[in-house]
């Protein structure tokens, strides 16, 4: 359940904040949907530094400069839990070329460090120079253990992949912003098998979404952002649905008018 007080200026001046007074998540899937700009992302953002719940980013959302008006309405949101839990994480599509850049740095560093002590124990003997190498070994070992050898050599939908599968914990808390921007629709699909696997283990997802494709997974809760104050809405009824049909159906009918 989140309450929302009213503040001065953005973000509270976005006309969905502005109205918010309780939002209760009943399912274990709940999906934000509205056009750029309705505040979907906003809310999520805050939720994400309200909750705690670590960022897949290079930058903690308490120091993110980006984030400096979603901390204050943050500070605004009263949370109630059923259940509370400190697994889990938020992520923004865009942050995650920053994660994969920090993971290829932190690597790059770890294999030169041991390169180093290869040169510097070269006179000593193989156990002196296997405890020295002990931490950066075991370091290394777990990174590639955990996201693959070079995740920023996989295209951008394969890592997004690898880090879901990789991170995904049962009774995790997951706070995604757009994952489905680097997603093919047959990976759009995959997504979808994934949570709801995922859903059987406890795990909850708040998503910001524009994909008609994993608007579609059942059960999920729909909250539109389009609408004032933001309320539940079926998959039929929502404009992203109707369009995108309707364009598919004809799109040369829709491109003549352009």
């Amino acid at each position: 359940m989140v309450e929302g007080k009213r503040g001065d200026g953005f973000p509270f001046s976005v006309p969905t904040i502005r109205t918010l007074n309780e939002l209760t998540f009943e399912t274990p899937v709940t999906f934000f949907v509205g056009e750029n700009g309705s505040g979907k992302s906003t809310l999520l953002e805050a939720l994400a530094i309200a909750s705690g719940v670590p960022a897949v980013a290079a930058t903690a959302t308490r120091d993110d400069e980006t984030l400096a008006a979603q901390r204050q309405l943050a500070s605004a949101l009263r949370l109630a839990w059923a259940s509370r839990t400190h697994k889990g994480f938020f992520l923004r599509a865009e942050d995650f070329f920053g994660f994969a850049k920090t993971l290829s740095r932190s690597r790059d560093e770890m294999r030169q460090r041991l390169a180093e002590l290869e040169v510097e124990y070269r006179d000593r003997s193989a156990h002196a120079r296997g405890l020295a190498q002990g931490p950066a070994r075991a370091s290394l070992a777990e990174m590639e253990k955990r996201y693959g050898v070079d995740l920023d050599a996989n295209s951008h939908g394969q890592a997004f992949f690898q880090l879901f599968r990789s991170r995904f914990v049962p009774g995790g808390l997951y706070l995604l912003d757009e994952p489905e921007a680097p997603l093919s629709p047959i990976s759009q699909l995959a997504f979808i098998a994934m949570l709801k696997d995922m859903v059987t283990q406890n795990a909850q997802f708040i998503i910001a979404t524009h994909s008609p494709i994993l608007l579609a997974l059942p059960g999920a809760q729909i909250l539109d952002f389009d609408q004032q104050p933001v309320r539940s809405a079926s998959y039929e009824d929502l404009e992203h649905v109707r369009l995108t049909r309707e364009f598919l159906a004809n799109p040369d009918q829709f491109l003549r008018r352009l």
